[in-house]
């Protein structure tokens, strides 16, 4: 009899979900617009991390505002661990405040606005030693900004998708914003930076040619991160004052650490992605570095192995999405961070130049994927009422132990007096990551369906 009864709730489950399923469906292309608009955001937001952080700016501030290379590179290194230390700390204490009082996208719209303010700023950073305070607070204060903002934007892809959805769009967005970025930087390397090309009257001399990536960022945001705050609304909440909505975050927040059982599979994943996260943005950091050390790669060639690699991530990360939900987020993550260990290990051991270039094409169609999976991953993990703290925690595993990756390599290199031992160890904290998934479990699209009502 009660086998019996097991059985029926089963077939009821079932019947629920292909209900919902459907229901879902129509939500979803009744508000087809809003999900568009949530992938170009990816689109626009894309540009500061591509053209700020990492090609242009941070080599115009280590080359021309800051005394030397060697001072402007650590002066930049701390200004971004500062600020990704304050985004650890803050992102899912602002997540929980955020689940209880509502207005995600208030909240998005707050750091997406200084964020986009902090790129304009940099107009003003003159090519002195004058300017390096300045630059570093605006860069610091902006990324902060930033990567707060991916916290509320991430939490709204559940309320926009229907669970068996969430890997595709978040693949599809994750690939647009790797395109959306390279087309920003080409634009800028064409149209600003290329006195050939260059349409605007811009001072060589004081690289306002360089300055104005800045402002363009700017420009660039706002044109296409703002139709998503006309295409969704924020899901309804019951009103709660400011002062008591942040008293019931913190203290839900609190409660989240001390009672970590409670959600023992997601703390599970989150020390998994902590682990080869740190691996991945550790790859970014000194794959430039071992490629010119190694391989005696150009400047030149470094910024097409760094676009190229970009274009391979984007792509990668729209293919796998559909794989994905054949598989799983979680069995693709392990899948990619396999490939990648191959690879890397293959980029280890090779001595041509070529092979190595192709090895490295190789890797970016893993490294997209790895990305966008854990948030689809993350997104069914979650307790609906408290989404947007989740994806704060989610944020503080990126940037908890960033320094662990780069330190160890760091060590390593030294002590073996061999970039290649050094970058090894790259693929050790992927492989310990990959080992760590096995213990996390990936709930059935029905039970989130359930769950979520």
């Amino acid at each position: 009899m009660q086998l019996l009864a097991v059985k029926l709730e089963v077939l009821l489950r079932a019947l629920a979900s292909d209900a919902n399923f459907l229901n879902r469906e129509r939500v979803i292309f009744k508000n087809r617009r809003g999900l568009f608009a949530w992938c170009i955001f990816d689109w626009g937001n894309s540009a500061f991390p591509t053209i700020v952080t990492t090609f242009i700016f941070s080599a115009y501030f280590t080359e021309k505002i800051a005394p030397d290379e060697v001072i402007g590179t650590t002066q930049w290194g701390y200004a971004i661990s500062i600020s990704a230390f304050a985004v650890a700390i803050f992102s899912p204490i602002a997540g929980a405040i955020a689940d209880h009082i509502g207005r995600q996208r208030l909240w998005l719209l707050f750091f997406l606005f200084f964020c986009i303010v902090g790129s304009a700023s940099l107009w003003f950073s003159e090519p002195t030693n004058h300017f390096v305070f300045y630059t570093l607070l605006v860069v610091a204060i902006a990324n902060f900004c930033f990567e707060l903002s991916m916290v509320f934007y991430n939490a709204m892809l559940p309320d926009l998708v229907h669970p068996y959805r969430i890997g595709r769009w978040s693949g599809i967005g994750w690939g647009l914003g790797y395109a959306g970025g390279l087309c920003c930087l080409i634009i800028a390397l064409i149209f600003l930076i290329d006195k050939d090309f260059s349409i605007f009257s811009l001072n060589r001399q004081s690289f306002e040619h360089l300055r104005a990536t800045g402002p363009l960022v700017a420009i660039w945001m706002i044109v296409f991160c703002t139709p998503l705050f006309f295409c969704i609304n924020d899901q309804p909440k019951q009103p709660v004052k400011f002062h008591l909505g942040v008293y019931r975050g913190l203290l839900t927040f609190f409660d989240t650490i001390r009672l970590w059982k409670r959600q023992k599979n997601i703390f599970s994943f989150l020390l998994a992605r902590m682990i080869y996260i740190d691996g991945l943005n550790t790859l970014f950091a000194f794959g430039g570095i071992f490629a010119a050390g190694t391989f005696g790669f150009t400047f030149e060639e470094l910024i097409i192995l760094g676009i190229s690699m970009n274009i391979g991530a984007g792509i990668g990360s729209i293919v796998f999405s559909f794989i994905e939900e054949r598989i799983g987020p979680r069995n693709l993550i392990q899948s990619c961070l396999f490939c990648l260990i191959v690879f890397g290990a293959a980029a280890l051991i090779t001595e041509d130049k070529i092979f190595f270039w192709i090895i490295l094409l190789g890797m970016g169609l893993f490294v997209g994927p790895v990305q966008s999976a854990s948030r689809s991953l993350m997104a069914r993990l979650t307790p609906i009422n408290a989404r947007t703290e989740m994806f704060g925690l989610y944020a503080f595993s990126g940037k908890a132990t960033a320094f662990l990756g780069p330190a160890v390599l760091s060590w390593v290199t030294a002590m073996f007096s061999s970039q290649r031992a050094g970058m090894a160890t790259i693929f050790i904290f992927m492989g310990v990551g990959l080992c760590a998934l096995r213990f996390v479990k990936e709930p059935a699209i029905e039970d989130i369906i359930v769950r979520q009502g």
